[in-house]
């Protein structure tokens, strides 16, 4: 037997601990070179290299000891039964529950602070809290949760934290400090916790005072705890449906509060949206929020603009990193890819054949030349004096076509997702180019988090309003359409980036790579776009109405679907893209997208 390695026995001794600490033996632990994360009892943590240094070790054992504590001290039903339905109000609902777990686990096991300080360390240094210069340009949900983390356990914020942390202090010590002394009695009891929460929201002006959701609920659930003994199947149920229609209720009521609120309030709300739900702040730091509105919602008057286009760029991936640096990500890909091969190499086989095959699927009979007609020979036995009859297979002019990749580059894309895209687009451009396709691969981004230059245009003029669009645009050429792949394969590990993936506007995105295909010569242009969800941009939403830049995507998409000459299908990534593209199809799982991939294009050439 092979002498296990000190990475083996890191492992089992971590999963050991872990089990222990939620009191679930089920619990299961794995390394990552993504984001560490938590699905149903599976904990995936930073990979620490062979040699086990001591910060890594603390990482990972860090966010093993905190997706443990949630596993053992978190109620998610309950969780998600009280939750607030305004984003701002949810982002900090979220962050303080995570530290409240956290906090029972440094009360009650010494040997954790140091491991949950590096995980927070981690998660921090990803925030936009350690970015921002302004009082508006602070995550809410970031500066409460560590004051409250401060005043829990006693440990101060991470010091890259402190200046952002410093434009809210008293604000918040001004709004929120009874509130505080109140959680710290509390963090046993998930459910008062909670309900002390929520008063903390209203006190912050995050969720409107006149609508007490909790009260009510509070109520029933007594009602349904005495009853508890007779029927608690029944009443545990009607309970949760109380609870669901009080959230519909709030959120119906709530109406447009962009509209109400005024400016500042606008800004703070949109910002505080950037860390999304607990999960994701667990996973990222922060990721943006994924809005799913309906259309019905959107205002009958829409005038889409850009407070500044100056600011914008079009680049080559040479341009944002050197060749030196494009090789090593390019290796980084190769490695992520080499998992995939077998499949990879399948479905690009898969593609390949099926289009070859396309292009011999008709005959021309009755030719002076070409193959013996063996249908026809009969005749020539019942009759010699009939003329041997030839046939000939005639080509499917599928060649004369464009693919162009229009891949999102936002944040919420990065780890797994964004990697599975590149090699996707990768085997793609490959594959298609074998059978005389060209193809173009974009991918679209902002140049900053939270407005760059143009926000920084704006505040100087005095905050105008209805600026538009209110970002700098990236949109990245990674692959020309008539560059041969072995010369832009480098340049396609540039999505491997650290630090590229910010926000995504894709109404704009969408209209670019349309336009580029237009002034191409071919005859048949395909656009397909993969995204995982709905527009973001923080700083645009912030002064704009909450729809803004999902009204927009929806013009183009109409508009490219019923006029345009460019066919537009796309592939969402967790998200239902199917709410605004006609022809297209959503995966559950990044490493589906291959397939995905090959079976729309494939349906293409089909119709032919």
């Amino acid at each position: 037997m092979a002498e296990r390695s000190p990475l083996d026995r890191f492992k089992e001794v971590l999963t050991g601990a872990s089990r222990a600490v939620a009191h679930d033996a089920e619990v299961e632990l794995g390394f990552t070179p993504d984001a560490p994360h938590l699905a149903g009892k599976q904990i995936k943590v930073p990979t620490p290299t062979r040699t086990l240094p001591a910060d890594q070790v603390a990482l990972a054992r860090g966010f093993a000891d905190s997706f443990a504590l949630k596993l053992r001290h978190h109620n998610a039903k309950l969780h998600s039964a009280h939750a607030p339905s305004e984003p701002a109000a949810r982002a900090v609902y979220d962050a303080v529950e995570t530290v409240r777990y956290e906090a029972l686990g440094s009360k009650n096991y010494a040997g954790m602070r140091a491991n949950l300080a590096a995980a927070l360390d981690m998660r921090t240094h990803s925030d936009p809290i350690t970015r921002a210069q302004s009082a508006d340009e602070v995550p809410l949900q970031a500066a409460i949760s560590l004051l409250l983390r401060e005043k829990l356990t006693g440990e101060a914020p991470p010091p890259e934290s402190l200046k952002g942390i410093a434009f809210l202090r008293d604000w918040i010590d001004e709004k929120a400090a009874d509130d505080f002394d109140g959680l710290a009695l509390c963090l046993d009891d998930q459910e008062a916790f909670q309900d002390k929460v929520l008063s903390m929201l209203q006190h912050l002006e995050l969720v409107r005072a006149d609508v007490p959701p909790e009260s009510p609920d509070e109520d029933e659930e007594d009602q349904d705890n005495d009853s508890e003994q007779q029927d608690e199947d029944k009443e545990e149920d009607e309970g949760e449906e109380d609870d669901q229609s009080r959230a519909d209720t709030r959120g119906e009521d709530k109406g447009e509060p962009g509209e109400e609120m005024s400016e500042e309030r606008e800004q703070q709300d949109g910002e505080s949206d950037d860390d999304g739900d607990g999960d994701a702040q667990d996973d990222d730091g922060a990721l943006p929020v994924r809005p799913n509105r309906p259309f019905s919602d959107l205002p009958p008057d829409f005038d889409y603009t850009a407070y500044t286009t100056k600011f914008d760029e079009v680049v080559t991936a040479f341009d944002l990193c050197d060749a030196d640096e494009l090789v090593r990500l390019r290796g980084f890909l190769d490695q992520q890819l080499a998992p995939f091969q077998g499949a990879v190499s399948k479905l690009a086989h898969r593609l390949q054949r099926r289009l070859q095959a396309q292009q011999n699927r008709s005959w021309d009979f009755d030719q002076e030349e070409g193959m013996l007609d063996a249908a026809r020979l009969a005749r020539v036995v019942v009759n010699p004096a009939h003329s041997l009859s030839y046939k000939m297979e005639r080509d499917t002019d599928f060649r004369d076509t464009v693919v162009t990749l229009l891949i999102d580059n936002s944040g919420s894309m990065r780890g797994r997702p964004i990697g599975i895209a590149a090699i996707s687009a990768d085997i793609m451009a490959r594959t298609l180019e074998r059978c005389g396709v060209k193809t173009e691969v974009l991918g679209f981004t902002t140049r900053a988090w939270k407005g760059g230059q143009s926000r920084e245009q704006w505040l100087a003029a005095g905050r105008p309003p209805k600026p538009g669009r209110l970002n700098d645009l990236r949109h990245i050429i990674y692959k020309k359409a008539d560059e041969p792949w072995r010369r832009a394969k480098a340049s396609l590990g540039l999505m491997m980036r650290e630090g590229l993936l910010k926000e995504n506007i894709d109404g704009e995105a969408l209209l670019w790579a349309h336009n580029r295909l237009l002034a191409r010569p071919e005859e048949r242009r395909i656009l397909m776009v993969i995204s995982d969800g709905a527009p973001v941009d923080d700083s645009t939403l912030s002064v704009n109405n909450g729809t803004y830049l999902e009204r927009h995507l929806r013009q183009v998409i109409a508009w490219v679907e019923s006029r345009s000459p460019v066919e537009l299908i796309a592939i969402g990534i967790g998200h239902d893209v199917t709410r605004y593209y006609k022809r297209a199809v959503t995966i559950m799982d990044a490493e589906q997208l291959g397939g995905a991939m090959v079976e729309q294009l494939a349906s293409l050439f089909d119709k032919d």
